[in-house]
């Protein structure tokens, strides 16, 4: 084959999407004509596509040593380098580029990029204006108004990526006045996708009812992809109802559309509506394969108690994919939940999962840091979780407020997508706010080792938005993990895991991949910043029936848990059990539940299902409670604590792991051990005997909260100055 006749070859399969078919006809070409540029240049394509990026690197490199004035190479060379987080480097090609072909602006754009990237503002301003002048120019005659929207918008993109919500509200706002000056109907979806971002820097700058007003006016959009987008973003805004009618009228729009009745089936399931969810997905199906539609279906068991499908298909997947990212998280996240594994077997199964992960990691000894004596600890958290109810939002902002920073210079890595007034709160409290969201994981190690991290503090485990393969390669000298996962994580190179005696007690650590420091009281400290009033216990409340409940939501519910549940209720008379959590909203989980239940011989007139609500509501209706019942083996984590402050003790069972003896640990903490059970047999007693002294009962209840606030484990100060006294410990005693 000649290099011309390989060159077409590489170019059509390249259009096709087959990368390593593309690179190998590209590379033909090449060695028949090694100075064919424009194959050097496919060949770099096919492995950035394939993230091969050094030997992408090379094929730049051979490409301009060909021809050193190549625009386009220099453009991606530094479209590589800043992907690569070797942003000065990014810098230089993108000028090779400028000075290579002066009249288009995607190299100026892309340079004010990197230049905001690096600090360089004012330059960054420039080389904007610069590309802004040049499409202008480049598109004379042909619509440039058209084409300044575009590099605005663009613009406006990159500095929301970087969070300069600020900046760019104002580029995105010269976005939407050159498309607004666009004559025809046409481009309502390219004013919706402006409207959008400008929606999201709105959101992040705090201006929640002009972001809402400029979300509503994006929804006159009528592109499928463009309606896709805005209902992702209004779910991702905790917007749920505008975000299912959003995607509602996407269907209406495009009834032939699979991909349309998808993303209504993928939402539905978000928002807890799974049979309406499998309903949609099953019109979908008919219309063309889905692909995704067995993760879609793990989703759904594990969503309605059904761990071990959810395991089971999750695995397949895994070995499918041969992936260890999205599906074997999920599958070690539905582990957790299973009435058959062991908790052996549930440490082995993470192992196993993850071992890939630590495969080419770097060595501890190759981070170079200057010696601790007289300077502050570089602490680094990865998250993407401060944002209003979420639970490691809950449990370390009072941290984030009680660090010492004398002590600790605090970075925070935020890799979420949803933003509210407590990001803006979380942002204020750390010394760095990194947006780290759109860094792949290559970029996101460059940036912590610039930063020199001494200790990176992983706050995911396998939830989602994760960046578990960042910790398996290992980013920083010393790693640990907390909080946003009940247990060990089974990663490579993660040294260390905060405990306590009750959740990881001694003579147990073989169970855990990670090295243990245990923390006094309890490993978790409810300190919460919002007042809620304590319900007020009267001699009425202890006169009604007996209200066991939980407010786990519905994957804790397994069938042990139920049939445990359904014991308790038969062996107290005219007792109730109210059920609350985001599932409940729907029919069809309250059907679904409401059999299993009856299956077990609970009469459903002694249960009350309800729905979501806001949090501060949630906290009122414990003063509906009596008694909070723990889930097993899965405990409820923040669900226990917030029953605790609302007067409400828990009956839970001591198990075998971290995630099953949540519940022992803040009993125990509470100086409440009697309501600590070691069997199933010993659960059902505990409930039963709690509840026939009501007098007792109420007293207790009345008291709980002062109780806890003399407590270790409700002490935030305290607990702050033992996880510093853990992080030093940490870094002057790395795990082997």
């Amino acid at each position: 084959m000649t290099a011309m006749h390989a060159f077409n070859a590489g170019n059509a399969a390249f259009r096709r999407g087959e990368w390593a078919q593309a690179l190998a006809s590209y590379d033909e070409a090449a060695q028949a004509h090694p100075d064919m540029a424009t194959a050097h240049l496919g060949r770099a394509r096919c492995l950035v596509k394939l993230a091969q990026w050094m030997p992408a690197r090379e094929a730049f490199n051979a490409c301009l040593r060909s021809e050193p004035s190549h625009y386009s190479a220099w453009l991606e060379a530094g479209h590589l380098c800043r992907q690569m987080g070797e942003l000065q480097q990014a810098a230089g090609a993108y000028q090779h580029a400028i000075n290579a072909n002066p009249v288009r602006y995607e190299a100026p754009l892309a340079m004010a990029r990197v230049l905001h990237q690096l600090k360089q503002k004012p330059l960054a301003g420039q080389a904007f204006e610069q590309a802004m002048t040049l499409a202008a120019v480049q598109a004379q005659g042909k619509g440039p108004v058209t084409l300044s929207a575009e590099v605005a918008h663009r613009m406006g993109q990159y500095l929301l990526e970087l969070g300069d919500h600020d900046a760019a509200d104002q580029v995105l706002r010269l976005a939407l006045q050159a498309c607004q000056a666009l004559p025809g109907p046409g481009d309502v979806n390219r004013q919706a996708e402006v409207l959008m971002d400008l929606g999201e820097a709105l959101l992040r700058g705090g201006q929640h009812s002009a972001a809402l007003q400029v979300l509503t006016q994006a929804s006159i959009a009528t592109d499928e992809a463009t309606l896709a987008r805005l209902g992702a973003m209004a779910f991702r805004h905790n917007l749920w109802q505008e975000a299912l009618a959003v995607l509602r009228k996407c269907v209406q729009l495009y009834p032939q559309s699979p991909t349309a009745r998808w993303n209504l089936a993928h939402l539905m399931a978000e928002c807890w509506q799974m049979d309406e969810a499998e309903q949609v997905l099953q019109e979908a199906e008919k219309l063309a394969p889905m692909p995704g539609a067995k993760s879609m279906r793990a989703s759904i068991a594990g969503r309605q108690g059904d761990a071990d499908t959810a395991l089971r298909l999750y695995r397949e997947l895994a070995a499918e994919t041969g992936e260890q990212g999205k599906f074997a998280s999920s599958s070690a996240m539905s582990s957790l939940y299973s009435d058959q594994l062991t908790a052996k077997e549930v440490a082995d199964l993470h192992r196993q999962l993850f071992a890939p992960l630590g495969q080419g990691a770097r060595s501890r000894e190759s981070f170079v840091r200057p010696p601790l004596n007289g300077r502050r600890i570089k602490l680094g958290m990865v998250s993407a979780d401060f944002h209003h109810q979420h639970p490691v939002n809950i449990f370390m902002q009072p941290v984030l407020r009680e660090l010492d920073r004398q002590r600790f210079e605090v970075f925070l890595y935020f890799t979420g997508v949803s933003y509210d007034d407590q990001t803006r709160l979380a942002q204020q409290r750390v010394e760095h706010w990194v947006e780290a969201t759109t860094l792949n994981d290559t970029q996101l190690a460059k940036r912590i080792d610039a930063d020199g991290i001494d200790l990176l503090l992983d706050l995911a485990g396998h939830t989602g938005q994760q960046r578990m393969s960042l910790f398996g390669k290992r980013a920083a000298p010393v790693q640990a993990t907390y909080l946003g996962y009940p247990g060990s994580t089974g990663v490579p190179h993660m040294d260390w895991m905060l405990g306590d005696e009750v959740v990881t007690p001694e003579g147990r650590d073989g169970l855990c991949s990670e090295r243990i420091a245990r923390l006094p009281g309890t490993v978790f400290c409810f300190a919460p910043e919002v007042d809620y009033p304590c319900p007020v216990f009267s001699d009425e409340a202890a006169k009604r029936p007996l209200t066991f409940a939980s407010f786990n939501n519905v994957p804790k519910l397994t069938p042990r848990t139920l049939a445990l549940w359904a014991q308790i209720l038969k062996a107290v008379p005219c007792s109730r059990l109210l059920l609350k959590a985001p599932s409940f909203s729907d029919g069809g989980a309250v059907r679904l539940f409401g059999e299993r239940l009856q299956q077990l011989g609970v009469d459903l007139a002694r249960v009350e299902f309800r729905g979501p609500t806001g949090l501060t509501d949630m906290m009122a209706e414990y003063a509906d409670v009596d008694i909070a019942l723990d889930p097993v083996p899965y405990n409820g984590g923040t669900t226990t604590l917030q029953a605790l402050w609302m007067g409400v003790p828990v009956v839970t069972q001591a198990g075998q792991n971290f995630v099953s003896r949540m519940g022992a640990s803040f009993m125990a903490a509470a100086g409440l051990p009697e309501w600590v059970a070691q069997d199933d047999v010993g659960y059902v007693r505990v409930a039963v005997q709690m509840a026939q002294d009501r007098a007792a009962l109420m007293d207790l209840k009345r008291g709980l909260r002062e109780r806890l606030q003399t407590r270790l484990g409700w002490n935030v100060k305290a607990h702050t100055r033992a996880m510093e006294q853990a992080f030093e410990q940490m870094v002057q005693k790395p795990a082997d």
